[in-house]
């Protein structure tokens, strides 16, 4: 299998720390998401022919498995461990793989919108586009945040993974939108058990060997 990925973004890297995490090897090709992002350009991924003949939405991560052109990132990591076989990171275990997918769910329609507003006002605006953030904006999404955190955080009380007493894709899928959390600011601090489970999720090898912050100059 083939990934077509940019490890700076946040729903490749939860693709790579997932497949990390599964150790299932790929062949990879790189693109620069910035490329083309805020004009016209000739050479970015979203204007190829090639690119768009395997994903017509012109987004990153997509994978291809012979015939298989996969785009969107959960459903990526799903496949990666069917096609892997039996998985811990993806049980077979229907009622515990329904929790696994409720939160994937969760993930790329609540949580990854919520964070993404930090990410945007608080890293890409700033050091991308060199733009004050929109402090309204981000005070506006507070409430939301907290909402979603709180979920998480009595999910996470008397357990160290979301789905269990050991990492699954959910932990990579849910930990994406949040991965450069100290630059987003994100306000955490009223949510211990997130934070906890958040410093086990970084001293994961498949997490810490994803980290973007240094690919994007972040210290």
């Amino acid at each position: 299998m083939k990934l077509h990925y940019d490890p700076c973004t946040v729903n490749c890297r939860k693709v790579l720390a997932g497949l990390k995490l599964m150790e299932i090897d790929f062949e990879s090709e790189k693109y620069d998401y910035f490329d083309g992002l805020t004009g016209p350009s000739e050479t970015g991924f979203r204007t190829l022919p090639a690119y768009l003949a395997i994903n017509p939405m012109a987004e990153l991560p997509t994978l291809v498995d012979g015939d298989l052109k996969l785009w969107e990132s959960n459903a990526i990591l799903q496949y990666a461990a069917d096609a892997r076989g039996a998985s811990s990171a993806y049980p077979t275990d229907l009622k515990v793989r329904a929790d696994i997918n409720r939160w994937l769910l969760w993930e790329s329609n609540k949580w990854f919108a919520s964070c993404y507003v930090y990410l945007v006002e608080n890293v890409v605006k700033p050091f991308v586009l060199e733009v004050d953030p929109d402090a309204a904006g981000l005070e506006a999404e507070d409430g939301n945040f907290h909402k979603l955190a709180g979920i998480l955080d009595a999910r996470l009380s008397g357990q160290s993974w979301i789905c269990g007493d050991q990492p699954t894709i959910a932990d990579v899928a849910v930990g994406s939108p949040m991965h450069l959390h100290s630059f987003q600011k994100l306000p955490l601090s009223q949510h211990g058990n997130v934070v906890a489970w958040y410093e086990r999720l970084e001293g994961l090898p498949c997490w810490s060997s994803t980290d973007v912050a240094p690919l994007l100059g972040l210290s």
